[in-house]
């Protein structure tokens, strides 16, 4: 299955200042390169063939330094957000032209190593309309905010949080473009408010990932995939 994936690459990045007073974090350099070089040649090489970057703090930047995305084996293209940032779920509204009937979303920081294809393979067999990958977490730096149990996920926040939620969202996921059809796309909105929605109405697929991921949206993280690309080959 091929899909569009957009990258969710909005954000001011203010945990990453003053690295980020001039750069967004999508250009944050890691092993030598800026990450989201490494992250659309991962997403290639796991079967992506176009990235919509959703942009909005220095977005300009992202769009000089990575082109219209040849060099990476891709077609990319950009929608900012104009003149208000709009978060995670009104940038995806906003964007709904550019990414038809089904999508795949994930954050511009994240570096995600699994199976994708398994999971847009899960997503298209099955009738509800957005997929979340998920991964189990034992560790206490890290706040667990779903609740999964026999194959689904039945609930999900990351405000209200209980002892029940033994998991944590892994930064995959897919859409249906009907989920944001109702938004506005002038005005912010939040990814999660509208996934914790589809989560209590049953209408949201767990698929759940066994390996680590990693982020840039950090110091330590940033620290902790440089330490991570040292020691493998990408």
């Amino acid at each position: 299955m091929t899909l569009p994936i957009a990258i969710l690459a909005g954000g001011l990045a203010t945990r990453l200042r003053p690295l980020t007073e001039k750069i967004p974090k999508a250009l944050v350099e890691v092993a030598g390169e800026p990450f989201a070089f490494h992250q659309l040649r991962l997403l290639a090489r796991n079967g992506f063939t176009d990235a919509v970057f959703l942009t909005g703090y220095l977005g300009e930047r992202i769009e000089d330094a990575v082109g219209d995305g040849q060099r990476f084996g891709m077609r990319v293209r950009y929608v900012p957000d104009g003149p208000v940032l709009l978060g995670t779920g009104g940038a995806i509204a906003r964007a709904l032209p550019a990414l038809g009937p089904a999508f795949a979303v994930i954050y511009g920081d994240s570096w995600l190593e699994f199976d994708y294809q398994a999971a847009l393979a899960a997503f298209e067999g099955d009738g509800r309309p957005a997929l979340m990958t998920i991964c189990r977490n034992d560790d206490p730096a890290h706040a667990n905010n779903v609740e999964f149990e026999a194959g689904e996920i039945l609930a999900y926040s990351k405000t209200a949080r209980t002892p029940r939620m033994r998991h944590i969202d892994y930064g995959f996921s897919v859409f249906r473009s009907e989920v944001f059809a109702a938004l506005p796309t002038d005005a912010p909105t939040d990814l999660a408010a509208v996934t914790q929605d589809l989560a209590a109405r049953g209408q949201l697929i767990g698929f759940e990932v066994h390996n680590r991921f990693h982020e840039v949206g950090s110091f330590s993280g940033l620290a902790d995939l440089e330490a991570h690309f040292a020691g493998n080959v990408r």
